[in-house]
């Protein structure tokens, strides 16, 4: 029987900061060890603002998934976002030589080498480079061309890239801890291993993850990435927002988005107030609940019709069969489905992660998407590299940032 191996999920939130330690068993079933978190401070959009305190509160999450997974925590996957994360579309193509015709291994890299040769800004490094397609004399959707026999073999693939020093703060921040940074993933990228299945990769669908500071969306079609991307607006712009209309500090603000906020305008009756209590920085006062609702709508729509515009424009939005899966912690304020649903035009389902095993039913809460979708990644890719040893290796590319990257996500 294939031996378990132990992976680790790392995302540093706007939020929330959260490690979650998994087992990926012999049969490829995943039990969760462990999970810590803690309040993000030091973190905006994404993004390390405040390195010394967003390091601190690293610590306390990794000590609460160490203690309750029983794992010293030495090596992590890490997940990154930020408005600065950008994508692309390539394709390269090689001419097999007349004297071989069929096709080698080394065609294939050459190929893959060409359709990642692209241009991006010299401040930026590539996250990751995701195989789509292989093409052999034009046959489409060929899923390993090697020894097929052809003369023009053609490969289709998705650039994701960053600003280097943004992401290198995130990886310093952990390697501080200190810990290893195995590889890094985007987000949405990690969220749609535990998300989507298969079906719905092949039928089409759009991964849309709200949380706290950004909004981070994947589009498969075919099986295939074919759009990503992250916008630096989330959860905590329609706090912000309901905090300066309504005159309320932002923690009384923030609670009052989580247990009465709505999307739906037609979910308050007329009159209907909403009592904050008062303490001692806070005297207390009464708001309307149609406003709150109001407030929460123009953000929330805002956000929807923003990934709604980003991915009609890449014409791929009428191949989608399956629909939206909303996740991140925003998905759950009410009525945001619905909302989604009408400027979508598709169908629209809260997701939770993918049935698994392990203390707490934290795969029902959309929140925790990303990292356990980290544990899965992990999985994917190790699976992928039996003869190049354990994931360990992987961290050489992080160390080197980056080479180029695999794979078929």
């Amino acid at each position: 029987m294939a031996k378990s191996n132990i992976y680790v999920g790392l995302e540093i939130g706007t939020s929330k900061i959260c490690v979650v330690v998994g087992e990926v068993r012999g049969d490829g079933a995943i039990k969760i060890l462990g999970v810590g978190q803690h309040p993000s401070a030091g973190v905006r959009k994404g993004e390390i603002t405040d390195f010394e305190t967003a390091q601190t509160c690293l610590h306390d999450a990794l000590v609460k998934a160490e203690d309750r997974s029983d794992v010293m925590v030495k090596n992590v996957f890490l997940a990154v976002t930020g408005a600065h994360i950008e994508s692309l579309n390539n394709r390269g193509c090689i001419r097999i030589a007349d004297d071989q015709n069929e096709i080698t291994a080394d065609d294939l890299e050459e190929v893959k080498e060409i359709a990642r040769d692209v241009a991006i800004p010299q401040s930026n490094a590539f996250i990751h480079s995701i195989v789509q397609h292989y093409y052999v004399d034009g046959q489409e959707k060929v899923v390993n061309p090697v020894s097929m026999l052809g003369q023009k073999l053609e490969a289709d693939y998705h650039i994701i890239h960053g600003v280097r020093n943004r992401i290198q703060n995130a990886i310093r921040c952990v390697r501080e801890a200190p810990l290893e940074v195995e590889d890094i993933v985007f987000s949405p990228i990690a969220a749609a291993q535990v998300v989507l299945n298969r079906e719905a990769k092949q039928q089409g669908a759009i991964l849309i993850d709200i949380g706290g500071g950004t909004a981070d969306y994947v589009l498969y079609v075919d099986g295939a990435v074919v759009a990503s991307g992250c916008l630096g607006l989330g959860g905590d712009h329609i706090t912000n927002d309901l905090s300066i209309i309504l005159k309320v500090p932002l923690a009384k603000a923030e609670k009052l988005k989580k247990e009465h906020g709505s999307v739906r305008l037609d979910k308050a009756e007329p009159g209907e107030m909403i009592v904050l209590e008062g303490d001692t920085h806070f005297v207390g006062t009464k708001v309307e609940k149609a406003l709150v609702n109001q407030v929460a709508y123009m953000r929330a729509r805002e956000i929807l019709e923003l990934i709604q515009k980003k991915l009609s424009a890449t014409g791929y939005l009428n191949r989608v069969g399956k629909g939206i899966y909303l996740t991140g912690g925003t998905s759950l304020l009410d009525g945001l489905d619905v909302l989604a649903e009408e400027i979508f035009e598709l169908p629209v389902q809260r997701a939770n992660a993918a049935a698994m095993t392990g203390p707490a039913a934290i795969f029902e809460n959309p929140q925790y998407a990303t990292p356990v979708g980290l544990i899965r990644y992990a999985q994917l890719i190790d699976e992928q590299r039996p003869a190049k040893g354990p994931i360990q290796s992987l961290g050489k590319k992080v160390a080197g940032f980056f080479g180029a990257v695999r794979s078929m996500f």
